[in-house]
């Protein structure tokens, strides 16, 4: 019999809010829930990443047959012939003959390109609902941008606090009277180590959870990553644990070293929401209140002291990356798609180095942090950033398969956040459209804000030589091919300053040994 509407509930998507569900009539309407092996091999995903994504929308089945709505639940291993999305989707529309298809925006170009293409192609009316998760609609997002110059994304942070009354005073001006407390949220652990640090909530995976890591251990065997360590939450119950125990424990000391590293310590002070928040589990109108009401709940009187501020500054540290960063990423990435997919700015086509995949480098920080990538499906945003990200740009890998790697490793990936992050940030690929600068550093940088140089085989101060960091290398070597270009730049003048002080001789002498390195980079 022919249903009204199917309502398609995608894997990032697992929230009774979802818009999608708002309106559904459980007599005239279905909903579909697809789990669809060429998701997991659309780029070659980590075995944490496919099981995070497949536990959640297992635990969300089994709550929406709860609440009584008429459910269809794709699972992996049906329909083996038909393994893509689009392909299981359709047998479902064969089957229900439904009057539309209902569906919240997707998180991925791609995806929304597919329905779209597969609904003109049957002649069935799609319907796709702005997504209500986010505080800023695609549609807002691009007036706002429409309204100046450029796109900054502090200017958006500060508009967003102000339309949300995030963080203000009685009098309209942000608590503490600052906007930001960048300059006491850039801290390194002290010489000694980070000391105790409480742990992250964690979960013993259920019997769900255990079946679908033994599919995932079966079906996707030759994929990167361990899932020895699987403890990330898979339902909503379990993510709001996860908020209550970053924000009772963990939030006092999150500014402070949100940037900073140390070797064998993967999760610091962070909070390991960003998988919960991306997937739906949580709300992001729920974290940042709960984040606020920690600050406010204070008697006022601390609230005015050093502990007070140290705490606001943790506090408007951690609404910035959720309020700011999370919204205006998205933002960008609808504005900007699809060409954003194919920025190259610096024209870098250089393969990924096969320890990109394991860790198996002599450079001491990216041991560690690809290492953990591999054990855990995580590592802290200054990693990402100024670790792999930044020896990305340095040695000139290709924009496409830097982005392929950061969407198939991490378990916090959708590519509406993934993408600007990378091409945007991390690789300078869209030519500063919404950044400043290219984010580079040598190895002087990971010194300073971790211990990874003590026992690496590499010394951040050499620029040559067989000891000398990559890092340092290819740093100098960036600033040497562009000298021009960052001269030009308020934001890098200072380093092409420092470049003009070297020698032609010690300028040639970093080409050739940063040549050198790039030519067989797989042994660095």
């Amino acid at each position: 019999m022919a249903v009204a509407s199917l309502r398609l509930v995608l894997g990032d998507q697992l929230s009774r809010a979802n818009p999608a569900l708002a309106d559904l009539d459980p007599v005239t309407d279905r909903v579909a829930l697809i789990e669809a092996p060429g998701e997991a091999t659309h780029v070659r995903s980590h075995k944490a990443r496919i099981a995070l994504f497949l536990s959640a929308m297992r635990h969300f089945a089994e709550a929406l047959r709860a609440d009584g709505l008429p459910l269809d639940h794709v699972r992996l291993d049906d329909d083996p012939e038909r393994p893509g999305l689009v392909a299981r989707l359709e047998r479902l529309i064969d089957a229900h003959r439904p009057a539309e298809l209902v569906v919240c925006e997707p998180g991925d170009w791609r995806v929304l390109a597919d329905l779209q293409d597969l609904c003109a192609r049957r002649a069935l009316p799609l319907r796709v609902l702005p997504d209500t998760h986010f505080l800023c609609s695609t549609e807002d997002f691009a007036r706002w941008a429409g309204r100046g110059k450029t796109l900054r994304m502090e200017t958006f942070y500060r508009w967003m606090r102000k339309r949300h009354g995030v963080l203000m005073a009685e009098d309209g001006e942000p608590e503490g009277g600052r906007w930001n407390f960048d300059e006491e949220n850039r801290g390194a652990y002290p010489k000694r180590g980070p000391g105790p640090i409480p742990a992250p909530a964690r979960f013993e995976p259920d019997a769900i959870t255990r079946e679908v890591l033994e599919l995932v251990e079966r079906r996707f065997a030759d994929h990167p990553g361990s899932l020895a360590s699987f403890g990330w939450p898979v339902s909503r119950e379990q993510a709001l644990v996860a908020l209550a125990r970053f924000i009772d424990t963990r939030l006092v000391n999150f500014g402070r070293y949100q940037d900073a590293m140390w070797s064998g310590t993967p999760f610091g002070w962070h909070a390991l929401l960003a998988s919960s928040l991306n997937l739906k589990l949580l709300d992001p109108r729920e974290v940042v209140a709960a984040a606020e009401r920690a600050w406010r709940e204070r008697p006022p009187a601390a609230r005015e002291g050093e502990a007070g501020a140290s705490a606001l500054a943790a506090v408007e540290g951690f609404v910035r990356q959720v309020l700011g960063w999370r919204e205006f990423v998205r933002g960008v990435y609808w504005l900007d798609m699809p060409g954003l997919a194919d920025a190259n700015h610096y024209g870098h086509d250089r393969a990924l180095p096969a320890w990109w995949w394991t860790g198996d480098t002599r450079m001491a920080c990216l041991r560690d942090a690809i290492g953990q990538t591999m054990r855990e499906g995580y590592a802290h945003h200054i990693q990402r950033l100024m670790l792999t990200g930044n020896f990305a740009l340095l040695a000139g890998l290709a924009p496409r398969e830097v982005a392929a790697w950061y969407l198939a490793v991490y378990v916090d990936a959708v590519e509406w956040v993934e993408l600007p992050n990378v091409a945007g940030m991390a690789l300078y690929a869209n030519g500063g459209r919404f950044t400043t600068k290219p984010y580079v550093a040598s190895g002087a940088y990971v010194k300073r804000m971790s211990n990874h140089c003590g026992g690496c085989a590499y010394s951040p101060e050499l620029r040559t030589g067989p000891r000398a960091c990559p890092m340092t290398t290819l740093y100098w070597r960036f600033l040497d091919a562009h000298e021009a270009e960052l001269a030009g730049n308020p934001r890098t003048a200072l380093m092409a300053k420092n470049l003009a002080r070297l020698s032609a001789e010690e300028r040639g002498a970093i080409r050739d040994w940063g040549d050198g390195l790039l030519a067989d980079v797989d042994r660095i």
